[in-house]
């Protein structure tokens, strides 16, 4: 562990250190090629010159790893999905026609339908739930933190958890999963609760909107607490009753904050693969689009091709969303 610890610790520095001399650097370059302080013009074009180049010295550490990370890796998808297995062979339009007419890719889409109809509603109606109850309760800060807590779990590690949550144990064994052990206290028959088809979705997607909840509940707190007070009370000397100003005056005034928090665990959700690969590996009906990519690029099936395939359809559902979503949140802060 210290070892470790040590290993984080240099690496820590040796960036900090890195990005600090390049900065630096870059800008004693720019100063020497083009000096200010040159008399006449020749002075003013280049401190224009400098000022013109300097922010591009900034943005190109981040516009680096955006190519490298991401232009690139979309290129080389979209040209290995016209490929065979090993990404060498040509077909065309297969690997489309293929992903069209697989039944299991069906069954994924199906699934992903259903994450999106039920995660990111649940997930921001809870979170909005939360964030006015407890902005009415003195203790309201740390049921937040509680609420918000399950945000600093990766997705792996709020899997392993719930699996203690839905554990089944045979016959005539003592049952530890929590939701086992409520159902046999309470007198009924514990169930393997994830290899129930059809409903075992439902079981992944109470993992996401545990997560989920906390996100959807700042965001959605912090725009509640910028309600002007006096339509508030303006609704109380009109006679609104708690739930009226909650859903005719609260609601309407963050209804662009609420669309934004949607969208934005929409996309989530369409990129939705550490739960299900985890919990059931796709298994019993529960596969996605992204675990099917995972699998056909990496595991048994070893195609590049459809994987790459896959993996372009989940980017094609995933940037019209994204799009609006920035889009969206730009208005919202008085931007174009």
């Amino acid at each position: 562990m210290l070892q470790q610890l040590l290993t984080a610790a240099i690496t820590i520095g040796i960036g900090i250190a890195a990005a600090f001399a390049y900065f630096y650097g870059s800008n004693i370059l720019i100063d020497r090629m083009f000096p200010g302080s040159v008399p006449g013009d020749r002075g003013t074009r280049n401190i224009r010159i400098a000022s013109a180049i300097r922010p591009w010295l900034f943005l190109f550490p981040a516009i680096f790893a955006l190519t490298l990370y991401l232009v690139y890796p979309v290129i080389d998808s979209i040209w290995l999905s016209f490929h065979g297995p090993s990404g060498v062979k040509w077909v065309g339009l297969k690997n489309y026609i293929w992903f069209a007419n697989n039944g299991t890719i069906h069954e994924a889409l199906f699934n992903n339908f259903l994450w999106l109809l039920v995660v990111p509603a649940a997930s921001t109606f809870f979170g909005l739930i939360v964030a006015a109850l407890t902005d009415r309760i003195f203790w309201g800060n740390i049921a937040k933190s509680l609420i918000f807590m399950p945000m600093a779990i990766s997705f792996v590690g709020a899997t392993v958890i719930w699996k203690f949550v839905y554990d089944y144990r045979g016959p005539g064994q003592t049952q530890i999963g929590l939701l086992n052990a409520v159902v046999t206290w309470f007198g009924g028959s514990p169930q393997a609760w994830i290899t129930l088809p059809f409903w075992n979705n439902f079981f992944l997607m109470v993992i996401l909107i545990w997560i989920q909840t906390g996100f959807a509940m700042v965001i959605l707190s912090a725009a509640l607490r910028g309600i002007p007070e006096e339509t508030i009370e303006a609704a109380v000397l009109d006679g609104a009753n708690g739930l009226q100003i909650f859903f005719r005056i609260m609601v309407p005034q963050i209804w662009a904050t609420i669309a934004v928090v949607w969208t934005t665990i929409t996309i989530t959700v369409l990129k939705v693969f550490d739960i299900v690969y985890a919990m059931t590996n796709g298994q019993w009906n529960t596969d996605v689009l992204a675990n099917e990519m995972y699998t056909w690029m990496f595991e048994g099936g070893g195609d590049f091709g459809r994987g790459a395939t896959i993996a372009l359809i989940i980017m094609l559902l995933v940037v019209p969303i994204m799009v609006w979503n920035i889009r969206n949140a730009n208005r919202e802060m008085g931007g174009h």
